[in-house]
């Protein structure tokens, strides 16, 4: 065997690396679509996307890569797939899907969660579940039960977005352990499903796919996922995780004390920690990290910013479509601070970090006279490090400790000027990988099949820059932070 196939699902496109086992290099990758897939927002606060359109833009992603770098598939040793997180998906009993995905920036079941955790008890769900019910799996799938009902008595399965893509490739339901904790459905405590968050909700456990390891040969692509790839039967599908569990292994962030970053559509840190900890307001979650135990525990807490990526793409449209370069360069152009202009990213969703609340984004301190599209450009990207940076000190009362972070040279990670305010705002320092979630994916399917081992998956791992903070910048964004927070405050 040669290769290994990593499928990274997004809520913008779907990508697909092919991996050299020898080197532990990427040969070439495919992305479908070429613009950024669609959501589905029928009332303020929602987004969906239709899971088969996952699948179609995996094939066309496949056709894409074999395109670039053709390649033998007999030699495709295991797929691993990364997925969005906390998605909802229900199929019937032929396994079909029966509406479309309930996605994770979506905001309906903001109130279930809530009463929930009231109804579960918040020592309960903070000691147990670790967070709160909130705006996760669990409350999506409660918000189905109590609006549409015909449709929740036809759910034989519930799952997450990669569960699903493994499923339309190999015909068989699954979940992970780690998928469940992120949908709110794990007991920390007592290691299993959480019998009283099912019986709070009214679900039946015969609706959990079989739970299967994270690492592991948990089933096959068949014949006819095969024929639509262009790929052949028989193939072990060896890994899933959700995109935030599989960036930070992509980046070899496996231990306590390690901690990852990427600036995509959202905005995430992602560290490790061996206990299991909560924060008593939900701001930040904790979820089971792919590499954990049973008997060595590993927990990722996670920080997300809804509005990071999809912000810089909206001022982009709104600045007549030039390119990012264009935009960072201006934006560099200007000080720190953009002289004034504050910009709370908050549009795409209710906020976690700001309990639940759903703020929309705001720009402030308008000057006609002196600001241009620049600075609104370096606001932009000061403002959803700055909506980082107050997540962090949450983490940071957690244990979870952020001297040094680890990201792909990707998204917003990109620009110079976004490098430079992060490591000037938060203080860490900046190691800079040339990976992404296609690449982890891939490399964790080695390591479900046995070809690889958790020291050799990263051979070919290449760092490619540091970025260190400056004692002088520090100064200035920290200036400017203490602005954007009480901007903040005042909503």
């Amino acid at each position: 065997m040669k290769y290994l196939l990593g499928y990274d699902v997004g809520s913008s496109s779907v990508k697909v690396a092919l991996l050299d086992i020898e080197t532990g290099k990427a040969l070439a990758t495919g992305t479908s679509p070429d613009q950024e897939m669609g959501m589905i927002a029928h009332e303020a606060g929602w987004a969906e996307q239709h899971p088969d359109s996952w699948w179609q833009e995996a094939v066309n992603a496949t056709h894409k890569l074999k395109a670039k770098y053709p390649f033998d598939p007999a030699l495709v040793a295991g797929i691993g797939i990364s997925y969005q997180m906390h998605g909802l998906v229900v199929v019937d009993k032929d396994l079909r899907p029966l509406r479309p995905s309930i996605i994770w920036c979506d905001s309906r079941a903001v109130e279930i969660g809530n009463h929930a955790f009231d109804d579960l008890g918040n020592d309960y769900s903070l000691q147990h579940l670790l967070n709160s019910p909130g705006n996760f799996t669990a409350s999506k799938l409660k918000w189905v039960k109590d609006k549409e009902p015909q449709i929740f008595e036809q759910i034989r399965y519930f799952m997450l977005p990669g569960d699903y893509l493994a499923l339309r490739m190999s015909g068989t339901p699954q979940t992970t352990v780690s998928g469940l904790s992120e949908g709110i459905f794990w007991d920390f405590a007592e290691q299993k499903v959480s019998q009283k968050l099912l019986d709070l909700y009214g679900f039946d456990s015969s609706l959990i796919p079989e739970i299967v390891d994270t690492f592991s040969p948990q089933s096959q692509l068949s014949a006819s996922a095969a024929a639509e790839l262009g790929l052949k039967a028989g193939i072990p599908l060896a890994y899933r995780a959700g995109d935030q569990p599989n960036n930070a292994f992509s980046l070899n962030v496996l231990n306590p004390g390690e901690v990852a970053t990427t600036a995509g559509t959202s905005g995430v840190v992602y560290g490790i920690n061996a206990q299991a900890t909560s924060d008593p307001l939900s701001r930040v979650n904790t979820f089971v990290h792919v590499n954990s135990t049973p008997e060595e525990q590993r927990n990722g807490v996670l920080l997300c910013v809804n509005g990071t990526g999809i912000l810089n793409s909206w001022v982009r449209r709104f600045a007549g479509g030039i390119s990012y370069d264009e935009m960072n360069q201006q934006a560099a152009q200007t000080p720190v601070g953009a002289e004034g202009l504050t910009f709370l990213p908050f549009g795409n969703g209710a906020e976690r970090v700001l309990e639940n609340r759903l703020l929309g984004g705001q720009l402030q301190g308008i000057n006609f006279n002196t600001h241009t599209p620049a600075h609104v450009f370096r606001a932009a990207q000061e403002g959803i490090v700055f909506a980082l940076q107050y997540g962090l000190q949450v983490m940071k009362e957690m244990g979870v400790q952020t001297h040094t972070v680890r990201a792909g040279h990707a998204n917003l990670f990109l620009s110079p000027l976004f490098r430079e305010a992060f490591a000037n705002t938060t203080g860490a320092t900046i190691e800079l990988y040339d990976t992404d979630g296609a690449q982890g994916a891939a490399r964790a399917a080695g390591i479900g099949t046995g070809v690889f081992d958790f020291k050799s998956a990263f051979n070919g791992l290449t760092q490619i820059a540091t970025v260190e903070p400056l004692a002088d910048l520090q100064e200035k964004y920290a200036n400017t932070y203490a602005v954007w927070e009480e901007a903040l405050k005042k909503i």
